[in-house]
């Protein structure tokens, strides 16, 4: 039995806003239900900014029908929505937003940071809704070093940060809409670590940096790592210093429609959430 069913390689690169160079890591073609809840993920990479007075960033827009997950490795972001939120996150921080009914946000990069420049390394995760959840109201969490769990491997192979779901017991501190495991993992060199998946689950491995083994196979920056949903296990070699997001949810098993910031069941709610903000009945 292979381990990694599919491996996808990013070869789409552009750029959100003025801000955010965007590689995407899921093929935004094949988006359902083999990766569901999970949509889309897009990551910068370790990009360097030059000092400047401009905050970059995507300015106001609006979504319903799923949530925004945003993972900050390095560098600062600010958030502003329609609910009222406003807050900036920054190395090793999240923020977890739940369009819901309908939200009108913007994403820039922090003052400080804009007027400093240095290096944006981010993901950016769709995580789509249960029809019973997507006219929910809108939510903000913020999530940093006092509320993310870290968990120290052993024969100090490295550490997870269990942003979602559980890892060896450990509860995340995000709260989502249907089950799912969000786990950010640095592997130390040499370190050899096994991950347990649930089979009835989607489960994916993101390589973000260094070099992993996976029987016998070598996976580099860039690669989508599908996971056999047959597998209960897998074993991770790394062969250099890796940076590695592991994504394990239940597949939602419900039509998608999509189009633009909307995520919907069907064409008739994407209309209707077009007429509802144009007529601005968004949050």
């Amino acid at each position: 039995m292979n381990t990694i069913q599919r491996v996808y390689q990013s070869d789409r690169s552009t750029w959100v806003g003025d801000g955010f160079p965007t590689n995407s890591m899921l093929p935004m073609h094949e988006m359902g239900n083999q990766t569901s809840p999970f949509l889309v993920m897009g990551y910068t990479g370790a990009y360097q900014f030059s000092p400047s007075n401009h905050q970059r960033g995507v300015g106001l827009h609006p979504h319903r029908g799923f949530e925004t997950v945003t993972i900050v490795y390095e560098g600062e972001l600010e958030h502003f929505d329609s609910k009222g939120n406003h807050g900036s996150i920054g190395k090793d921080e999240v923020q977890w937003m739940t369009a819901g009914r309908g939200i009108m946000h913007e994403e820039h990069h922090s003052k400080d940071f804009a007027q400093s420049g240095g290096t944006l390394d981010m993901v950016q995760l769709w995580v789509n809704l249960p029809s019973h959840a997507k006219m929910s109201d809108p939510r903000y969490q913020e999530l940093t070093a006092t509320n993310i769990a870290e968990v120290k491997l052993a024969n100090e192979a490295g550490l997870v940060r269990v942003i979602a779901g559980e890892f060896e017991h450990i509860q995340g501190a995000a709260k989502t809409f249907s089950p799912m495991n969000v786990l950010d993992v640095r592997l130390n060199t040499d370190a050899k670590q096994t991950f347990s998946f649930n089979p009835q689950w989607n489960s994916m491995i993101f390589v973000l940096s260094g070099s992993i083994e996976i029987d016998g196979q070598d996976y580099a920056p860039m690669q989508t790592l599908y996971i056999n949903q047959t597998a209960t296990e897998v074993t991770i070699q790394a062969n250099a210093s890796s940076k590695l997001l592991i994504l394990s949810g239940e597949p939602l098993n419900e039509p998608i429609a999509t189009h633009g910031p909307f995520v919907m069941n069907t064409n008739e709610e994407i209309q209707q959430a077009f007429y509802d903000f144009q007529h601005g009945h968004f949050a």
